[in-house]
């Protein structure tokens, strides 16, 4: 069965919409209310208008009928007003019309039967496409029925451009509405906005990031909490990273002494056998792993921000292929795609970067099969294909962690790592406004990608 997924509005927009259909309803109220009124008066004004001159009408044929006098034709060419009236008259001896010519047969029965009966009556209806108001009153001469036929084309013209002012009038009050709810969702959801760009700031390690202050007592409670909660996190964040220098410096000394001890022993390990020599094996791998995290160590826990007077534009190229030269033997071919591309940034920093995802890849991957540089579009690009497995996808964050060797992880005796490399890996890129990920390498393996922007950190 395929789920219909529903997407839903953002705050904004139903705000938006919301003031669209109140200004919609607010609206199309009055213009219902100011059609009804309007048309109304404009009808009932037309009807006695026409009625009282079809009376006037109808007292001069009465006249002329009583008197016998001649002319009654012209009588009634003389009431009609205009080219789309019509005047009837019903005898014994049949209808008499004058004005626009139309079949008394098209006339309501019920109408005529009215006025046979004696009876004043008034009907709105079409006759041959013309819209009308016919009068019938009896003639009490002879009783005779009078029928005059008003037109209501100008009366109609009018309706029909009340109401569409009215419709237009609606539908821009409608948008007016929305584009209101727009500007006001905008200015209401601005400190929003800015929470959110400021804590997406802090969630990518930004800890300088701070709310503006607010004048509005709410919103101002709202900036000073989140201010207070990052400036504590900042000083959490600094404490941590000065207790774990402070802790790697401190243990540097006694470590230099036990890495002394452990290579004066390395160097006599032919003298012992069975498990002495074995212990010794196992406890220089431990040292000299306890060495490297010690450096790592002390590599995080320097200051987040990268100094200006280190910042100096490093050819990328030049960089990648000396740290591989280096680091590899034998040395893949660095493949530079063009002019190698330039970035500013630190190069020490840089050169770690490089050197700990070769390393990555000779300790847990068979080696590096390719290392690239290219251009991008956010930049500059690095890539270091392995050998090994891959990485499954939902391991592929986890990689960048502290202390996360993957399937490594509590093994002794082996040069495991300290499982710092990547993670030192990440915050250097971040420090160069950059981004690091792993993917799939065509033909199997891993890929470890580095972008970086050309401009400054």
């Amino acid at each position: 069965m395929t789920r219909v997924r529903i997407t839903r509005l953002s705050l904004r927009w139903r705000v938006a919409v919301a003031f669209g259909l109140g200004s919609l309803m607010i609206t199309g109220i009055f213009a219902v209310v100011t059609w009804n009124l309007a048309s109304g008066y404009m009808l009932r004004q037309r009807e006695m208008s026409a009625t009282a001159q079809a009376e006037v009408n109808v007292r001069l044929v009465d006249s002329a009928l009583h008197q016998g006098s001649g002319g009654l034709g012209d009588l009634l060419t003389g009431l009609t007003t205009d080219s789309d009236s019509s005047v009837l008259l019903e005898r014994t001896q049949g209808w008499l019309t004058s004005g626009r010519q139309i079949d008394p047969a098209r006339l309501p029965t019920p109408l005529l039967a009215l006025g046979e009966q004696g009876v004043p009556a008034r009907q709105r209806l079409v006759v041959e496409g013309v819209p009308v108001l016919a009068v019938t009153l009896p003639v009490s001469s002879d009783r005779s029925t009078y029928v005059e036929l008003f037109p209501l084309t100008q009366i109609d013209r009018a309706f029909r451009y009340i109401s569409a002012v009215l419709i237009g009038g609606v539908a821009a009050s409608t948008l007016l509405g929305i584009a209101i709810g727009l500007w006001t969702s905008k200015r209401a959801l601005r400190p929003l906005t800015e929470l959110t760009r400021a804590a997406s700031r802090v969630a990518g390690g930004d800890l300088q990031a701070r709310l503006p202050a607010q004048d509005d007592p709410d919103l101002a409670r709202m900036a000073t909490t989140f201010n207070r909660t990052v400036e504590e996190l900042e000083d959490r964040v600094r404490q941590d990273a000065r207790f774990a220098g402070d802790v790697s410096h401190e243990l540097r000394s006694p470590l230099t002494t036990m890495a002394n001890a452990a290579a004066v022993l390395h160097r006599r390990r032919d003298e012992m056998t069975g498990t002495a020599g074995r212990a010794v094996e196992l406890l220089l791998a431990e040292v000299t792993r306890f060495q490297r995290m010690v450096v790592d160590l002390l590599e995080i826990s320097r200051d987040h921000q990268i100094d200006d007077a280190a910042v100096e534009t490093v050819d990328l190229g030049e960089l990648v292929d000396h740290v591989t030269r280096v680091r590899l033997h034998p040395c893949p071919v660095v493949e530079i795609d063009g002019a190698a591309p330039a970035v500013q940034g630190d190069r020490r920093r840089l050169d770690r970067v490089v050197a700990n995802l070769l390393d990555n890849a000779e300790k847990y991957a068979g080696g590096p099969v390719r290392v690239a540089v290219l251009r991008s579009t956010a930049g500059a690009r690095i890539e270091v294909d392995d050998a090994g497995p891959g990485i499954p996808p939902e391991l592929r964050r986890q990689v960048f962690e502290r202390f996360a060797r993957g399937v490594r992880a509590g093994r002794r005796g082996d040069d495991a790592g300290s499982g710092l490399g990547l993670a030192l890996v990440t915050q250097h890129v971040a420090r160069h406004g950059g981004s690091a990920w792993v993917e799939d390498r065509p033909g199997g393996g891993a890929r470890f990608v580095v972008e970086l922007p050309v401009g400054a950190p």
